[in-house]
């Protein structure tokens, strides 16, 4: 085949600075895919590889002849620092895979952006500086990014282009991947484009970083609004505050074709607007009382709209452990009735449940084998509903059309509430992992979620906003920023120092 030689990877993680080491077995649980493997991954109709390399190489198809080069995509979703031996890994892997591959025309890589390692405080920004020293200073490097990522300069001076999701939930992954196979074939025919960047002392709240509506949903659409002929993308990335590193803070990327003043002028201004809006980035949840209290009254009227309970705290989405049993233990002991756990992360558990199988009673002892100190031991007599593989291909939100796995998975019955337990950790951001274990959530009273924020595209069909509790209960990933023992975020920083001021000068320009 003629045309362009262009390298295809990806590498996806989200570090919570405080929760486990990840490990290489969680990488090969969700996407650990190597040169031929990924290529065919790449061909199904539900594949596992990040949805922006499909995007990417749907645009590329739509025009002129070009030629794929696969390396590796290695993608965990969210977990603590990665173990250090197992990034220098997956770096050397794709070092050699573009070695092996060069001469090359361009690089396309679909990141996270918020990965930490044990050593490495900015793997992204090492990756692609050294892909960079790899490829050379003319060979074209873009990427997406997701918008919870933690920009650094090493990372916006490596690459042509980082374009973040503008999306939340990320529903538009392919889009941004499109994106990118556009002005890698602009600058193939010789387009040079150059970006600005600007990073504010700002770590917002996980809760108010919604984009259908709310302070964020403005900001993209302010910043939306300068997109011209020569202002090619504005990348507003609200951050992982969570990760706890020097790098964390909302950060602005505008890419402009040839016009460095004007990327400039541009990141600065929406950087500003930005901070004026500050305050409105505010969060507001639900106490645990008052949340069993409105399940107990939704279990009991069946005429009356059912609700979705999101536990943000224990997101397994930013890294949290998606096992803590403070929601859980409060509605079994109340006696709420029709309410649906999902999903709650007990490998042991589940194990047990399909070792017992159908129809068994016994006594499901949560969290036997976990150590962190938010995912407390709970005891209940419990029956086995449904056992499955937990093998499903998603359809809707940010699963739609992926194939994602829970591993072996069991519903469990405990009095008026039923729970889905699972192997592989996940955040409940797609119906069909509940549905395949026989549960009809229009009939389900009350949906309790671990997830921050991804379940609002995958049950938006059922559950409104205004339906939609976001519980106050302790976890890893608690939106409550002053519970935060922070190690490593630079000071100051809004909100931690409110009484702070600052004001958008001077940002930096890929290029200069």
């Amino acid at each position: 085949m003629a045309g362009p030689r262009i390298a295809l990877g990806g590498f996806m993680l989200e570090s919570n600075g405080h929760a486990p080491v990840a490990t290489r077995a969680e990488f090969e649980a969700a996407c650990w895919l190597e040169g031929d493997a990924l290529a065919a991954d790449l061909a199904k109709p539900a594949p596992r590889a990040p949805a922006g390399l499909s995007g990417f190489m749907r645009a590329m198809d739509a025009g002129r002849p070009w030629q794929p080069v696969f390396t590796i995509a290695a993608t965990a979703g969210a977990s603590g620092p990665m173990d250090q031996d197992v990034f220098d890994d997956v770096v050397a892997r794709l070092e050699a895979g573009l070695r092996a591959a060069m001469p090359l025309d361009g690089v396309f890589l679909a990141l996270h952006g918020a990965a930490t390692a044990t050593v490495d405080r900015d793997p992204d920004g090492t990756l692609l500086k050294r892909v960079r020293a790899t490829v050379g200073p003319d060979v074209p490097i873009l990427g997406t990014l997701d918008l919870h990522t933690n920009v650094s300069w090493a990372m916006v001076e490596a690459a042509d282009m980082l374009a973040s999701y503008i999306t939340n939930p990320h529903v538009d992954q392919a889009e941004r991947g499109a994106e990118c196979a556009a002005v890698m074939r602009a600058m193939l025919g010789g387009m040079r484009p150059r970006s600005a960047f600007v990073k504010l002392p700002f770590i917002p709240p996980a809760t108010s970083q919604n984009t259908a509506a709310g302070p964020y949903a403005d900001a993209i659409a302010f910043g939306q609004r300068y997109l011209d002929h020569e202002v090619l993308n504005v990348s507003i990335s609200s951050g992982f505050s969570l990760g706890d590193t020097p790098k964390n803070g909302l950060s602005v990327i505008v890419t402009t074709r040839t016009d460095g003043a004007r990327a400039r002028q541009v990141a600065e201004e929406i950087a500003d607007w930005i901070w004026s809006t500050r305050d409105k980035w505010i969060t507001n949840l639900t106490s645990l009382e008052d949340a069993t209290a409105m399940a107990l009254a939704a279990g009991r009227d069946a005429a009356a709209p059912s609700l979705l309970f999101a536990d943000v705290a224990d997101n397994p989405g930013g890294g949290g452990r998606g096992n803590t049993a403070f929601i859980l233990e409060s509605f079994v002991k109340a006696g709420v009735e029709g309410a649906v756990f999902g999903i709650h992360n007990d490998p042991a558990l589940a194990a047990e449940a399909h070792a017992l199988g159908l129809g068994a009673r016994f006594t499901a002892r949560f969290n036997r084998d976990e150590t962190n100190i938010f995912s407390k031991p709970f005891e209940a007599e419990a029956v086995v509903e449904a056992l499955t593989d937990g093998e499903v291909v998603g359809r809707r939100g940010i699963y739609r059309g992926r194939s994602v796995s829970t591993g072996p998975t069991a519903l469990l019955r405990i009095g008026g509430v039923r729970v889905a337990v699972v192997t592989n950790r996940r955040q409940l951001a797609e119906p069909r992992m509940v549905e395949s274990l026989g549960v009809d959530l229009r009939a389900v009273r009350s949906l309790v979620v671990k997830s921050r924020g991804h379940f609002r595209a995958g049950f938006d069909d059922i559950w409104t906003p205004d339906r939609i509790i976001e519980v106050d209960v302790p976890g890893l990933t608690t939106v409550v920023l002053t519970r935060v023992p922070w190690r490593e975020v630079p000071r100051p920083i809004y909100p931690l120092d409110p009484a702070m001021d600052w004001k958008a000068g001077g940002a930096s320009l890929r290029g200069d």
